[in-house]
Parts: C-alpha cells; structure tokens; sequence
C-alpha cells in the first residue's frame, strides 16, 4: 500500500507517494531540502513497471512559486539518454548499422578525416568531435541545420575511433542527424512519436511554448574552490584551443533558460522533463525493452563500449555504454570533486549537467529519475543525487562493493 506523503520543509513542501520499502529515498530527498540546499526537485522509481516513489518539492525558484507536480525542467545531458535510445531503436528495425560507416547514411559528414568513423562512434564519444573550432554565431546551438554544415566541415580533433572524449553537447547533431537520416523525421519529432506519446511522457526535445509556464528556471551552480586545481578548470581557463574550454566557453551565447532555446531542437542539452518522465523512460529498458527495442539490443545498450583512464574532454577516468554512462566512481581522483557517478554494474543512463540523472537497471528491474532547478557543481553527480541513488540501491537490500559499484 503506498504512503501519502505532505510534508514541510526549508525548502518548501514535499509531496507525492512512496512504497514504504523506498522510505529511505524519502528520507534522503528530505533532508536534501532542508541541510543540502535543495530548491525545487522530483525523484520517482519504478520497479517492475510499476512506480514505487515520486515525490516533488520546494520552489520554482528561490523564494517563488510552489514546484508543482507537473513542474518540469531541462534536464541537460540526460537528454543523450533520450537520443541514444531513439538511434538504437532505429538500430533494432534495421534502420541504421551501429557498426556501419557513417557516410552511408550522411555523406556529407565523411571528408577532412572524417571518413572512417563509424556510427558507434558517434554514440561512444570517440569519433574526434567534442565540439567545433569555429567561434559559434550567437544563438548558433538553436539553429539545426548551422550546427550540422559545422559538423560535417570540421576536422575530428583526433583520428576517429582512437580514444574518446565527451561529446557534451555535439551528440545533439552527431547522433540527432543520424536519426534524422535513418528515419526520415527529425530527432525532436521521432522522440515524440515513438517514445514520449506511447509512452505517456511529459518529456520533449524542442519544447512547445505551451509548456512555458511548468518550466522552473535552472539557478547555475557557484564555481567550486575545490575543483580549482582539476585538469578540467586548468584546460578550461589556460588553452583555448581545449576540447574542455571550446566545450563550455564557445556556445554561441547560449541562454539555456531562454524561451528561444527550449523551443530549440538540442538532443544533448535541452530535454525538458522531469524525474517522473526520465524514469518511465526508462521503465521498459529495465524491464526487457518493452516495445521499444528486442534483447540483443537492450544487451548492447548496457555493455560498456568505451572506458578510458582520462577522457579527452572532461579529464577523469570515464566509462561509456554505446551513448549512455555507466557507474563512474572518481571519488579517490585528486582535485576531481562531483565526478562521480555510482550504480551498480548493470546500470545505463545519463547525468546532466548540475546533477540531475536518468537510468535503467536491468538486474534489478529499477529506473530512476531525478530533476531539480538548483545546479550543483562538478562534472557528474553531486551530493543531492548520489545520496537519492544510494538510498534506492539500499532500499533494494544492495551494498557498495570494493569495485565501487552498488552490487547485491
């Protein structure tokens, strides 16, 4: 029988329902409202299809308006998780070869060295285009087709398919147009149709303006003095020319609390949703695929595909199922606080940027989705969502392993 929750805190009330089994993660959002400085947020779980938490809280925004059940907000990064699923459900109809060049599907994209990489390529984060070069125009991440005519004329910063790095926010166009030629719909549109509406998701890639009142506006995190010392910050403010520094600095101007770019087609960066709408996006891949890919892929999409002892863009050790993370735990890295991310071993999905997360877990049957307004620092997780995570996988009767996974 599920528990009603109401209750009061710093933050401002916390609502919803939970599984008593799931009190701890209860407990856990909690106390991120009143000691962790919470100000709006949503975690839900399923387990075996069927939500056992979604609970919500808090402001909009600082000392605003109440954060609602259907508040939502851009999740970031966990929207790779949405466009990877849509280029492997492609992938499981026979549309587009993972394994396959990816000239056969866009040959504008194979010239200036680009010619070998590889579909999977694009999905793992080493096909050399962590960004571009080129000073982008402003607004440039809101115009589609401008992103795209760079991509296909900029030289990989590495030989494809040689190492990798984070493609933060280039995998809106590297995997967005591949959907776009496999299936003949834009990113955005094919998401809509083939996995928002059938599955009942308040969840959008170029949201409408309808929309516009339920979107809490991101508060951006205050830099980190711990983390001055990274290799990350280092690149980041001494070389230009950086991977690292290209990645956060040559954005166009971009406002990402503009209605200009929520309206925005950006299959990196720009899904709006909430936690309920990443974790029921993720429900059938934790759950045998559902409707929405066979076995063998679902098998694929959670094998890790890349890992490496320092990614080329971010800096830390990083690990990588083809277009989803899979546990990364740095926490004995130096001068690398928030670049995390624990699961257990059989875990996919994606962080976004600020500390939000969505995931499945096939072992268990679990997903998992966390969304809030307040950014926390760092490059993965912050200590909000890892404790929600935690609090789930021990609920579960999981435990931290030596490896520092969560494993039974």
């Amino acid at each position: 029988m599920a528990e009603t929750l109401s209750r009061d805190t710093k933050a401002g009330k916390v609502e919803g329902t939970y599984d008593p089994k799931f009190k701890s993660v209860v407990d856990a959002f909690i106390e991120n409202c009143e000691t962790r400085d919470e100000v709006g947020a949503n975690v839900a779980i399923t387990l075996e299809g069927k939500t056992v938490v979604d609970i919500w809280g808090g402001k909009k925004e600082r000392d605003g308006a109440a954060w609602e059940k259907d508040t939502v907000s851009i999740v970031f990064s966990c929207t790779k998780g949405a466009t990877a699923l849509c280029a492997h459900m492609l992938a499981d109809r026979g549309l587009l070869d993972l394994d396959a060049k990816v000239g056969a599907y866009w040959p504008e994209y194979a010239k200036n060295g680009k010619e070998e990489t590889l579909v999977s390529m694009m999905l793992d984060h080493s096909a050399g285009q962590p960004h571009v070069r080129t000073k982008l125009k402003d607004g440039g991440y809101y115009d589609y087709d401008y992103m795209v005519k760079l991509l296909e004329d900029e030289e990989p910063f590495w030989k494809p398919g040689v190492r990798n790095g984070y493609h933060g926010v280039t995998f809106a166009w590297t995997v967005g147009e591949l959907v776009h030629r496999a299936s003949g719909k834009r990113l955005g549109r094919f998401f809509a149709d083939e996995v928002a509406k059938p599955l009942g998701l308040d969840f959008t890639i170029g949201t409408p303006e309808a929309t516009e009142p339920r979107i809490a506006a991101m508060i951006f995190a205050e830099p980190d003095p711990a983390a001055a010392n990274s290799k990350f910050t280092q690149a980041l403010l001494t070389d230009p020319t950086s991977p690292a520094h290209l990645f956060l600095l040559n954005s166009g101007n971009t406002n990402f609390n503009s209605r200009e770019c929520h309206a925005a087609e950006i299959g990196s960066a720009n899904g709006i949703t909430n936690g309920r709408g990443l974790a029921g996006m993720y429900a059938p891949l934790a759950n045998g695929g559902g409707k929405l890919v066979g076995a063998d892929t679902l098998a694929r999409m959670g094998r890790v595909a890349m890992a490496t002892h320092e990614d080329a863009t971010l800096l830390i050790p990083s690990r990588f199922a083809l277009g989803f993370m899979k546990s990364m735990d740095n926490r004995k890295e130096p001068n690398a606080p928030n670049s995390s991310c624990i699961m257990s071993d059989a875990a996919f999905g994606h962080v976004g940027m600020g500390g939000s997360i969505g995931f499945a877990d096939p072992e268990c049957r679990m997903s998992f989705g966390y969304n809030m307004n307040r950014m926390g620092a760092g490059i993965l997780l912050n200590t909000r969502g890892q404790a929600l995570v935690d609090a789930a996988y021990t609920a579960l009767g999981y435990r931290s392993n030596a490896s520092g996974v969560w494993a039974m």
